[in-house]
C-alpha cells in the first residue's frame, strides 16, 4: 500500500513537470515572446539588427531645419526625357531625386535599401561614369579637400563624424543653398539643411572627386 502511495505521488510531479510553461510552448510549437529590436527602429529603416544602426550613427539625426523634399523635387525635375542634352549637373540632380525617399539600410546598394556611401556612389557613376570608391572613409582621401565651406561647389563630397566606429562616418552630396543629398537613417535618402545643429556639429570637410561645371 505505501509502494502504491509513493507510485502516485511520483506520478503527480511529473505531470506537474510535465505541464510548465516551457513545455506546453514546445509541445505546440508556439514561439516565445522576444523583444523586437526594430520597434525603437526609425520607420524609413530596413530590417537589420540594432549592430546596423551602429556602424554609421551612433544616434539618430535630429532634422531640426528640415527641408521640403516635395518642393525640392518640383523645382528640380527636369522635363526632358533624354538624357543626351543634359549637363553633368542636371544629371546628377535627375539621379539625385530619383532616389530621394529611398529606404537607409546599412549595407544597402540599391532603390530597396542603401547607405550613405553607396548613395553617393550610385549617384556618380549612374549620373556621369565617374566611380567613387565604395565606403565613406575611402571617399574622404578621394579627390581634392575642400577647406573652406563657403567655397563648396554642387557636386562635392561633405563628410560628417557621426560614429566613433570609423571617420568620417557619414558623406553627403552637396547641392549648394546650404543643402546636402544622402542617405538618412531617419528619414531615408533625403536632403538636409548644414543649419541642422546634428550636422552643422557633425561636418569634418569636403572633397571635389570630379569638377562638375556650375551651369
Amino acid at each position: 500500500m505505501k509502494l502504491l502511495k509513493h507510485f502516485t505521488s511520483l506520478l503527480l510531479i511529473l505531470s506537474l513537470f510535465a505541464c510548465s510553461s516551457s513545455t506546453i510552448d514546445k509541445r505546440y510549437n508556439k514561439p516565445s515572446e522576444k523583444k523586437n529590436p526594430k520597434d525603437n527602429k526609425s520607420r524609413f529603416t530596413s530590417e537589420n539588427d540594432e549592430s546596423t544602426y551602429r556602424s554609421e550613427f551612433d544616434e539618430e539625426p535630429v532634422e531640426d531645419h528640415p527641408v521640403d523634399i516635395d518642393n525640392f523635387i518640383r523645382a528640380n525635375k527636369t522635363s526632358s526625357n533624354s538624357s543626351i542634352d543634359l549637363s553633368d549637373r542636371e544629371k546628377m540632380m535627375m539621379e539625385i531625386v530619383k532616389y530621394l525617399n529611398t529606404p537607409y539600410q546599412y549595407g544597402g546598394n540599391n532603390k530597396n535599401g542603401i547607405d550613405c556611401s553607396a548613395f553617393t556612389q550610385n549617384v556618380f557613376q549612374k549620373s556621369i561614369r565617374f566611380n567613387l570608391p565604395r565606403t565613406a572613409s575611402q571617399q574622404y582621401n578621394n579627390g581634392v579637400k575642400i577647406s573652406n565651406l563657403r567655397t563648396l561647389q554642387f557636386g562635392d563630397l561633405v563628410f560628417f563624424n557621426t560614429t566613433k566606429d570609423s571617420f568620417p562616418g557619414h558623406v553627403g552630396i552637396f547641392l549648394g543653398e546650404n543643402l546636402f543629398a544622402h542617405a538618412s537613417f531617419s528619414n531615408g535618402v533625403t536632403v538636409s539643411s548644414f543649419n541642422s545643429s546634428y550636422f552643422k556639429s557633425r561636418y569634418v570637410g569636403a572633397r571635389r572627386a570630379v569638377s562638375i561645371p556650375q551651369n
